[in-house]
C-alpha cells in the first residue's frame, strides 16, 4: 500500500463515481455525492440495486476471465473501488494478477494510489474514456500492462454516458490495442420502457447526459469478439441465461457480457 498522502481537492462538486461509492456502502465519498445519490435514488429507487448488481457482475466477470488465464487488467472510469474490487478477485485466482485503475476524476486517483497502489500489481492511472488513444499511450499503463499479451478491458457502467457512435470509438480503439487472448467486459444502462427516466437523472446529475443505448447497438460493441456464454443479458442474470424466476422487467436496467479477441483467421 502506498504511503502518498491524500490531495486536497474540491470536492464541493457531486461526481458520479463517488456518489456510486456511497450507494454501494463505500465511505470515500463527499456531502455533494451523497445528495447526488439521494436525487437519484428518488427519481430510480432501483439504482441501488442496479449498482449493486453490477458490482455483483463485475466480480464474477473478472473471475471467469482470470480463469481464463489472463493476468492484466484495466478497468477504465473505475471510480472509487469498491469491495470485491477488480485486483481483489484477480489476484484471489492469480497472485501474479496487475490491475491499472483509470479515472478522470483527480479524487478518485489520489485516494485510489494512497489506499491501494502496491507497486507492480495494482495502479491508479489518470484518462479519459472519451480519449482512449491517451490512456494506451500513457506510460504509467505501460509500465503494468504489457498489450502483446492477453489483457482486459473493463467498461462497466459508464458507456451509457456517451453516444452510441462515441461509445463504438471508445469500444473498438481499446479492442483494436489489445493482443489475440484478450477480453473485454461492459454492462451499460438501457431505458427499457423509453420514459423520460434518462431525462430525469442528467437534470439530477448536471455534469453529464445519459445516453440511450439499445440491445442492438450495445451488441454491436462486441463486434469482431466471441462473446461468452450466455451473451449480452441482464448483469444480474450474467453468466446464467434469463429464466422465469428471474425478476419482472424494469424501466431501466444493465445489460452486460465478456467477449474474447479471437486470433487472426
Amino acid at each position: 500500500m502506498s504511503d502518498q498522502p491524500l490531495v486536497s481537492f474540491d470536492t464541493s462538486k457531486p461526481n458520479i463515481a463517488r456518489a456510486y461509492d456511497f450507494i454501494l456502502g463505500g465511505k470515500d465519498n463527499f456531502a455533494a455525492d451523497r445528495e447526488l445519490a439521494a436525487r437519484l435514488l428518488e427519481i430510480y429507487p432501483l439504482a441501488g440495486a442496479l449498482a449493486r448488481e453490477n458490482r455483483a457482475f463485475l466480480a464474477r466477470a473478472v473471475d471467469s476471465v482470470s480463469r481464463h488465464g489472463v493476468t492484466q487488467f484495466m478497468d477504465v472510469g473505475s471510480g472509487l473501488p469498491t469491495s470485491p474490487s477488480t485486483h481483489e478477485i484477480a489476484s484471489g485466482v492469480n497472485e501474479r494478477a496487475r490491475v491499472v485503475y483509470v479515472d478522470n476524476d483527480p479524487v478518485v486517483i489520489s485516494h485510489t494510489r494512497a489506499l491501494l497502489a502496491e507497486e507492480g500489481k495494482v495502479a491508479a492511472v489518470p484518462g479519459d474514456a472519451r480519449r482512449p488513444e491517451e490512456i494506451l499511450a500513457s506510460p504509467a499503463l505501460a509500465a503494468m500492462i504489457d498489450l502483446n499479451e492477453p489483457a482486459c478491458v473493463i467498461l462497466a457502467m459508464i458507456l451509457h454516458f456517451f453516444e452510441s457512435g462515441q461509445a463504438q470509438h471508445i469500444v473498438s480503439t481499446f479492442v483494436r490495442a489489445l493482443a489475440p487472448g484478450s477480453f473485454l467486459i461492459i454492462s451499460v444502462g438501457v431505458d427499457n420502457d423509453a420514459s423520460d427516466l434518462g431525462d430525469r437523472v442528467t437534470t439530477a446529475y448536471t455534469a453529464g447526459a445519459l445516453h440511450s443505448h439499445d440491445r442492438q447497438e450495445i451488441a454491436g460493441y462486441f463486434t469482431g469478439l466471441e462473446i461468452l456464454e450466455p451473451g449480452l443479458t441482464e448483469a444480474r442474470n450474467w453468466p446464467s441465461r434469463q429464466s422465469d424466476s428471474v425478476t419482472p422487467d424494469r424501466p431501466a436496467d444493465l445489460l452486460a457480457g465478456v467477449g474474447r479477441k479471437p486470433a487472426p483467421a
